[in-house]
């Protein structure tokens, strides 16, 4: 290798670092938001949490359906 294919490789090297420094920082932001935001303290404990909560809102739609119709068994419009 020349001196500057050297010189090269050591400033993407640098780069590399760097980037993996900020993205390191980006990581340690995001799971304490997760944490603090919704009590989850893992990747998985959020997708568990966010399952949860799916099945949470079918559950709810549903009831609401149900009581969409049966107000309008009752209160028939005219």
């Amino acid at each position: 290798m020349t001196e500057k294919e050297l010189l090269d490789l050591k400033e993407k090297i640098i780069e590399a670092k760097n980037e993996l420094a900020e993205l390191k920082g980006q990581k340690t932001a995001l799971m304490r938001q997760l944490k603090e935001q919704w009590g989850a303290t893992s990747i998985e404990a959020a997708k568990k949490k966010l399952t949860k909560m799916e099945e949470d809102i079918d559950t709810l739609e549903t009831n609401i359906a149900s009581s969409i119709e049966e107000l309008d068994e009752k209160y028939p419009e005219e």
